[in-house]
């Protein structure tokens, strides 16, 4: 199959870049799963599961008589002013989610992206076991940061990817460019509160702020609270202090934009006060719902007691008799912060 016609496909789908790649294993496999080994893959449990190894070994596993990797990028993000992202009474919330779920996107684009291709597939939206950012670096779609995200040189690293495994095969196939761009640059490493980074290029996951306020369903370690800061869900710091990120367009649908400043950064107030409907009335169709209200108010706590703020007193001793434990341990360690 010519490459060009399934890119030029995508294009009018509205994907970024799209990038095709035999369907071999990943050549960053080993160093993956020697982060595994490492345990800094935290309590996502998932990621070391021995059929997803399997799958990642060996995309064949997945779709048998698999050929190609094509993989597509979609850019996403927005300017919101500062003093809204930073006001300590208000969490902040990382810019892949002020919009719609990325997932109920994409996913659907791809299927039409597959239809053109005519050959059996599969269609992931990060939900397969796949290395996406290492194919799709095979790719040529971008080069690895010290900060492990996938950096195109004029786009950035605000970009979500998508797969298609697929039994076609194509005419040529795209290669990768370089392995990375950085230089002695280390402000990424540098702007880390938590320290994340052990080393350029390795993420241990246990002390991302990412992490700790979306995958990790239990209670937050009392050290690296004060280092959240205002955060509520994920993190951008580690990206915007990039200095390839100022090449990065901006969302590439208006459906990732923030339909106002508080769905970047909601007052912690109306976040502190959520119930079960509410939180799913306002969440819903966002990136956001994934977690639930209970760990969005655990995190929303301790972006409380961060604030330095009395008026939060009221809540938080409200929300030490709430029904969840992890709500109540981070309210009563808020109020620890407050009343001195």
């Amino acid at each position: 199959m010519n490459p060009a016609f399934v890119k030029a496909r995508a294009a009018e789908l509205g994907f970024s870049a799209c990038g095709i790649v035999p369907a071999q294993p990943s050549p960053h496999l080993d160093a993956y799963l020697r982060w595994i080994d490492a345990g800094m893959h935290g309590t996502m449990g998932y990621m070391a599961r021995p059929d997803r190894v399997a799958r990642r070994r060996d995309l064949n596993v997945i779709l048998p008589g698999a050929r190609a990797l094509i993989i597509v990028a979609l850019d996403y993000g927005a300017a919101v002013p500062a003093s809204i992202l930073t006001d300590p009474t208000r969490g902040r919330i990382a810019a892949y989610a002020w919009g719609v779920d990325y997932h109920d996107l994409i996913l659907p684009r791809l299927h039409l992206l597959a239809d053109a291709v005519a050959a059996p597939y599969k269609a992931y939206v990060d939900t397969g076991a796949i290395l996406e950012r290492s194919h799709a670096h095979g790719a040529g779609m971008g080069f690895f940061g010290k900060n492990t995200m996938l950096i195109h040189p004029r786009r950035g690293s605000t970009f979500f990817l998508g797969e298609i495994i697929t039994t076609a095969s194509f005419d040529t196939y795209d290669r990768p460019g370089r392995a990375t761009m950085c230089g002695t640059c280390t402000r990424c490493l540098n702007a880390c509160p938590t320290d994340a980074f052990p080393m350029p290029h390795v993420l241990d996951a246990r002390r991302c702020i990412s992490y700790l306020t979306i995958e990790h369903k239990g209670v937050i370690a009392p050290d690296l609270r004060p280092l959240l800061g205002n955060w509520v869900f994920g993190c951008d710091i580690c990206q915007d202090v990039c200095p390839f990120q100022r090449f990065a367009p901006g969302a590439a649908d208006p459906a990732f934009l923030p339909i106002d400043p508080d769905r970047a950064a909601p007052p912690l107030t109306d976040l502190l006060t959520l119930d079960a409907a509410s939180f799913a009335a306002r969440f819903a169709g966002t990136p956001v719902a994934r977690i639930g209200r209970d760990r969005l108010v655990r995190t929303a706590c301790i972006a409380a007691g961060n604030s330095r703020q009395p008026d939060f007193i009221p809540i938080l001793r409200a929300l030490q008799h709430d029904a969840v434990e992890i709500v109540r341990d981070s309210a009563a360690w808020a109020l620890s912060q407050l009343v001195k």
